[in-house]
């Protein structure tokens, strides 16, 4: 349990379950979807920290590494945001279109155009917007 815990237990007691899912990986999606990136991050840590070194953590840390480039990018540090979206699409490179209950592709896709907008800008135009910012589905147990 890291220092952060008591933090992460009150935002997640203000959040639906999901049913089927770990309610940190579910909590993910919804601080995401929420803007609140940090949050996002801190939240599946609580998930990752335990598996490091074991073979699901890569796709955590990816996560947790898009998380973070939404935060560099809400802050305005362009750089760091496309860092962060080229590990988390290294971290993701060995597992399939769809894990863990979501469509990995659509998120590897969402890493790929942020970091793109921003490489190609020269990082002097940020892709992000809060008025229209990324979704994420939330997990499934079915893929329809």
């Amino acid at each position: 349990m890291s220092h952060k815990s008591p933090k992460i237990d009150a935002l997640l007691a203000t959040m639906e379950e999901t049913p089927g899912f770990d309610r940190h990986y579910a909590g993910f999606f919804r601080c995401f979807n929420a803007q609140l990136y940090y949050e996002a991050h801190d939240v599946l840590e609580e998930v990752w920290l335990p598996l490091r070194g074991q073979a699901q953590a890569k796709f955590y840390q990816g996560l947790i590494q898009m998380a973070g480039g939404f935060v560099h990018l809400q802050k305005g540090r362009l750089g760091p945001a496309s860092r962060l979206f080229a590990l988390a699409l290294r971290n993701f490179e060995a597992y399939p279109s769809r894990q863990a209950g979501i469509d990995l592709d659509a998120v590897r896709q969402l890493c790929r155009e942020h970091r793109d907008a921003v490489i190609a800008s020269g990082e002097t135009l940020n892709p992000w917007s809060q008025d229209n910012p990324p979704q994420l589905a939330m997990p499934s147990l079915v893929y329809s």
